[in-house]
Order: C-alpha cells, then structure tokens, then sequence
C-alpha cells in the first residue's frame, strides 16, 4: 500500500528532504541481507556512533535488508500479540518495543542519507535509492497496522488507564496515522480506499517521470561571452561545458534546480544577471510549459494532474472530509481552512497594493536606463537585481570577504549559546566520511559541561559531483539518530551544505545567501538536538505540524538582519575589521526589496494549492481566477505553469505549500518577543530559555499552536511578517 498521507511527510522531512528520481526495475532484496550479526546496528563503533571510516555501500544494504526484515516480522508478532493476550501494558509490551526495534532502522537509514547527501562515491544515488524505499517501506509498517490502531485508540478513551501527557501523545500519532490511513474502514470500504492509494501512488510516479524527463532534456547552449559578463564566477562553473575554462565557455543552461532554481517560471538566478531578453524569455518558456500540451504527447501531465486531484478528493471523501484541502488541515497547525484563509488574505490585502507601486517602480527605474517596453515576468529579476545593486551596496564581490566561514561559526555559536545556555566544542575522535567534515559535541550547561546532550557534523564545502545538489545554494540536516529515553540514545544529525572551499591562503568566504542558509539549517537542526522528549515518536521534528516544521529555520535566520549579530558574524578575512555599519543598515534594507510582489508569489501558489485541492473546477480557470488577485503582472499567454508545480503533484506539499510562508509569520511572531525587550542582554537570555523550553525542546509533544501559546501567552498574528519584510513601513509611509 502506499505511504500514508501523514507518514508521506515524516519520511519526506524528517527522513529526507530530497526528491527520489524515479528507478527502473527492481532489485531483489532478501539475498543481499547477509549474516547474522549479533550487533544491534554492525554500522555502528563501540561509542555508538557511525563507523565512517569503514562504511561501505555493501554493509548498509546488508544492515537494510536485516534490519527491515527484522523490523517488519516485529510489527506482525506485536499484532498477533495484541490478538492473543488480554492484559497488554500498552507501553512495556508494545510501544517499547516497537521503538528500541525501530532505532537501529532509522540509524541506518540517517547514515546512508548522510553519505548520500556528504559523499556519493560512496553512496551514489541509485543505491540510497533503493536503501530509502526499503526503509520506507518497513517504517510505515507500525503505522499501517490494524491491531495496533485498534488497541491504542482504546487505550486513548480508556479513562481507567492512566497516561502520562507523553504517552497520549504518541497514542495520538498512531491513532490520526491510522485513521488517515483509512484504518477506520471496514470491508468494500477499506478496500476502495486501499485502491485509491495505489492509484494516486501510480499516477504520481507517472507524472514524476515526465517532469524529469522534459527536466533531464533540456537545454540551451551559450556562446555569447557578452551574456555571461555579470555571472558570478560559482554560477559560471556550474554551467561551463568545462568547469576548469569557465571564462571561456561555453555555458549551458538547463532546467535542473541547481541551475533554474526555478520559482514557477518567475524568478531564476540565470534572470538576475542575463542581459540578453530574448534569453530569459526563451528559458522562462520552457520552465513554464513543462509537462503541458505545448510538449510532446509522451510527457503531457494535464490529464495526469486532474487524475491524482479526483482521486485525492475521492480519498478524503471516504474519510468524511469534504475534500483533500479540508483533510491536510487534521495535520496543521493553521487548524482549518476558514482560519487559514483569512491569514493569507490579510497578507495579500496588504501586499498586493505595495506590489503595484513597486513594479511601477521598477518600470520607472529600467526606462530610466534605456528600456522601452513593458516589464514582464521574466524580466523582474533581472530589473530587480540592478534596481537593488543601485540602491544598496549589497553584493556578492563587497560582502563575502567579511564572512569567511570560521568567522560566522564562531558568531553563531557564541550566538546560540547565549540564548539558549548550551556550549558547542569540536570533538576530534570521530570517524569522519571526508577530511573536510568535523564533529561536534552539545552541552547543556543547565545539567553538565562534561557530558553531552547531542552531536553534530558538519560537512561546509562544495565537492562537485561527490555532494548531492539541489539548488544552486542548498544546505540539508540529515537525521542519523533521535532522542530516546527508551533506548538511551541521544540526538544525532549531520549539516551538509556547499559552501565555495579554501583556496590556497584565501578561506571559504560565504555569500550572504549562504549565510542565511547557515542560520536557518542550524535553527531547523537545534529542534531535533535540544529535544527533551522521552520518546522519540514525539521528539524533535517528529509529530510537529507540517506548517510549523520549518519555524526554527526562520527564527534563525530573523537575527541576520540585527546589526549587533551582523558584526558578530563577520569580520574581513584580510584587514579584521567587522562589517561596516552602513553596510549593515543596506542588509536591512534590501530585506524589504519587492516584498509585496516576493510575498504575493508565495501567496499565490498557497493558494493555488489550495484550490486545486478543494475543487473540481479544472485547473486552467482556477489559474486564471487566482493570477490578477496577486500579480500586477499579466498572466503571460504561454504560462501553463500548475502542470510544472511539481512540490504538490510529485512532492509532498499537496495542500500544503502554505507551509513556508505560516512558517516564516510564526517565526517573524515569536522573534518580536525578543525585539518587544530591545535585546536587553539579560532579558535576551531569559526570554532564549523560554523559546528553548518550548519550540526547541518540546517537539511534538504538543500541537504546535499550543507551544505557540505558552511561549506567547497569545494566538500568532500575521502583523509581524509583514512588520519584518517591511511592508508594513511602507503602508505607513504612503
């Protein structure tokens, strides 16, 4: 059966962030399991922690092949179990048991997506590919269980068993699994649904397969040294036909995410600096058309996407819910449409004017520099680029010598050891999968200085084709081991990223983008390692609201744009001498830059989402009713751009896509808790903790809007986020 609708999401995120290209074939499993160890994990040393060193492909699909087979039977005994005994103690004998089996699973797998994402000559795709199926697959197990759901939602109305909040928490997250999974269901029912699973599962694959086909055959070849003047010289390596002439050409741009970073066709990093127009018309062409009927037959998607929306309708409905939109809410924490829909309005009701006077602007500011024609969309980020080198000194070749990279992890750890009490020290005996790497040691000053709470690795530089890469400036926290009281284990993750490496005297020095990346991976990897749940169904990023999971990220990231932490970050590699503080004020002003159009793009989608998810209208009016409410900008007639929203069709953000933005309000919400004590060095710290206890070490232990509540003492408002991007001082201003 296929994944089930809340299980899809913790695989996809708290497993792995990645898109699994589609595999040909199947490859048989049994016979490379290998022999039994009497190890619980064979990857692991003596002080439980990854044996990189000697890691190699064959030991993890042999410890896979184990492990599932093993974990699997486990989940069938346990039911036969619960079948055969009448006096269960629901955690002892079960719950217990199913997460001391699950832990050597999940180490697992975390190593093998670590490597896969660190060092692909070790791990290459198609082998964490296959690893990652199997694991998943086996994981789903202990959700998809009759026996299971059947006792612990028992035990949940049984007033006579007493429960620990934590305990009916985790019986909570089998029970909506279970129910989300149809498991509720008796009969033609139950097998109707199980059908329209298999089927949405089947026709996703599908339409995966045309977008990466039409995605894997593009291209368009550049010759014209004059275009590609104003490239970065990273970017200009990554689409030289020989990396080691990248001055020389010729460059080819493709629609693969690292090059495209594609935003619906309406916002690349190949626009920002390409000066030729008919070039970014041709390359927003066929971003926009991809997978429609301006294709050939063979990758067309139309028909594709309506199939996989009735069907996800059709789920919902046999689970009582109107629609697929109104069931993607039972795991969120906007809570439902009517709450949701209101909070995006008032955020569009405020940015969309601003939006007008800014592409105005914008016009104003190219026909001031020779432009005679209109602005379209594959024109803004061009435009905007310029608009903003003009109005702040801003870029790339001013600010990266001030952030060589040991400068801004100094700044950061000192940073978060202040708010939060907790010290972070290099550890130097681990085993590492590249010299590059380095372990780190967490510890909680509140408890010990001698014995840590968690461990991290950090893997910084760019290694061309070893390192998986998505976007152009792309980070990934990749979970190896989760908290457990149960099974005395304690958080482990690894920070991957591609940062440009030392050359020769000269150290990394990051991109302002790259040290946005830094903060908010950091923040998304301190809710997994400062955990404080026992058990670790519900620890960390385990359980937590689907639009709430990227809330630290944004937290972190928010303090960027103080002046006392931009100095504290950085400092010029050659001279010492921190970022200048009208530089710093530019950073803050270049935040607000286009913000309405930037936020309106994002509200669009969200609701375009949404939509698609709650109607049966066919796409292209929805598409056509949505477009003038958030753009100034026409909706171009070739933009065909719902076939290639590949997150909701093939991703896993149907109904979903919000997510980002509710993220980002919270996040700008909780951080004024901080900026309302005008960063009172004491009062900082007091509040730190409070932010601690709450939305670091509380996981999902607790829906989200009620951690909200206790750090707040308030529901969220969506004032901040448009306080933080400025938009607000821009109404006040008119």
């Amino acid at each position: 059966m296929a994944v089930s609708f809340c299980v899809r999401r913790i695989i996809s995120t708290r497993q792995s962030f990645l898109k699994i290209p589609k595999r040909h074939g199947y490859i048989v499993l049994l016979p490379e399991i290998g022999d039994e160890s009497s190890e619980k994990n064979p990857l692991l040393k003596n002080n439980n922690l990854p044996e990189f060193n000697t890691i190699t492909i064959e030991k993890c699909i042999a410890a896979i092949g184990r492990q599932t087979v093993e974990f699997e039977e486990k989940m069938k005994s346990l039911a036969e179990v619960i079948e055969s005994t009448k006096d269960l103690d629901i955690f002892n004998d079960l719950l217990h048991t199913i997460e001391d089996a699950y832990l050597s699973l999940e180490t697992t797998w975390g190593i093998a997506k670590t490597l896969y994402f660190g060092n692909q000559s070790v791990m290459p795709t198609k082998s964490y590919v296959f690893i990652h199926e199997r694991a998943s697959r086996a994981a789903v197990s202990k959700f998809n269980n009759a026996s299971f759901y059947r006792v612990f939602k028992e035990a949940l109305e049984n007033k006579d068993i007493k429960l620990t909040h934590s305990q009916k928490r985790v019986l909570s997250k089998y029970v909506l699994e279970g129910t989300l999974n149809g498991l509720q269901l008796k009969g033609e029912d139950y097998e109707l649904f199980v059908d329209d699973m298999d089927y949405i599962g089947r026709k996703v694959k599908e339409y995966k397969g045309k977008y990466e086909a039409v995605t894997r055959v593009y291209s368009l070849t550049i010759q014209n040294e004059d275009v590609i003047q104003d490239f970065p010289e990273d970017f200009l390596k990554t689409i030289a036909l020989d990396p080691k002439q990248f001055l020389l050409g010729p460059w080819k741009i493709t629609l693969k995410p690292y090059i495209m970073e594609p935003f619906m066709g309406m916002y690349f990093l190949y626009f920002q600096h390409c000066p030729d127009r008919k070039l970014r018309a041709t390359i927003w062409d066929a971003d926009v058309t991809r997978c429609s009927t301006y294709q050939e037959k063979s990758v067309q998607a139309s028909v594709t996407l309506e199939e996989i929306r009735g069907r996800r309708n059709e789920q919902a409905q046999r689970l009582g819910y109107k629609h697929f939109a109104e069931m993607s809410m039972q795991t969120k924490m906007a809570g439902n449409l009517e709450n949701l829909q209101n909070v995006l309005e008032t955020l569009r009701s405020t940015a969309r004017p601003i939006q007008d006077r800014e592409i105005a602007n914008l016009t104003d500011f190219a026909k001031d520099r020779g432009f005679t024609d209109i602005i379209r969309v594959w024109d803004v980020a061009y435009w905007s680029r310029k608009q903003c080198r003009f109005l702040y000194n801003c870029e790339d070749s001013v600010l990266r010598p001030y952030f060589p990279l040991s400068t801004v992890l100094s700044g950061l750890f000192e940073h978060i050891e202040t708010l939060f009490n907790v010290k972070i020290v290099e550890n130097k005996k681990a085993d590492i999968w590249h010299k590059d790497v380095r372990f780190f040691d967490v510890f909680d000053l509140n408890v010990s200085s001698t014995v840590p709470m968690a461990n991290f690795y950090l893997d910084p530089y760019a290694r061309g084709e070893d390192k998986f890469r998505k976007e152009q400036d792309s980070g990934w926290v990749s979970t190896i081991k989760s908290k457990s009281k149960i099974c005395d284990s304690n958080p482990l993750v690894a920070l991957i990223f591609n940062f440009p490496p030392p050359m020769g005297d000269k150290p990394s020095l990051l991109s302002f983008k790259d040290v946005q990346i830094l903060f908010q991976k950091f923040g998304h990897a301190l809710q997994h390692l400062l955990t404080t749940v026992e058990y670790s169904d519900i620890a960390g990023l385990s359980f937590v609201d689907w639009d709430a999971v990227f809330i630290c990220d944004y937290f972190m990231e928010n303090w960027l744009y103080e002046p006392f932490v931009l100095r504290k970050i950085s400092e010029h590699y050659e001279t010492k001498e921190p970022l200048p503080m009208e530089i710093v004020e530019d950073i803050k002003k270049m935040r607000s830059h286009l913000a309405g159009y930037k936020l309106c793009k994002e509200l669009y989608l969200s609701q375009l989402d949404l939509e698609l998810h709650s109607s049966e209208t066919f796409w292209v009016p929805i598409m056509k009713k949505l477009w003038p409410k958030y753009f100034a900008l026409p909706l171009e007639r070739r933009d065909v751009h719902v076939c290639s929203f590949e997150a909701i069709w093939s991703g896993s953000w149907a109904a979903a896509y919000f997510s980002k933005t509710w993220s980002q309000m919270i996040a700008a919400d909780l951080y004024t808790a901080f900026q309302e004590v005008k960063f009172d060095k004491s009062k900082q710290q007091e509040i730190g903790a409070r932010f601690r206890n709450t939305f670091l070490a509380l996981g999902g232990n607790y829906p989200a809007a009620e951690i909200f509540r206790k750090f707040r003492g308030r529901d969220p408002s969506p004032q901040a986020l448009l306080d933080n991007s400025g938009l607000t001082r821009v109404t006040e201003a008119k």
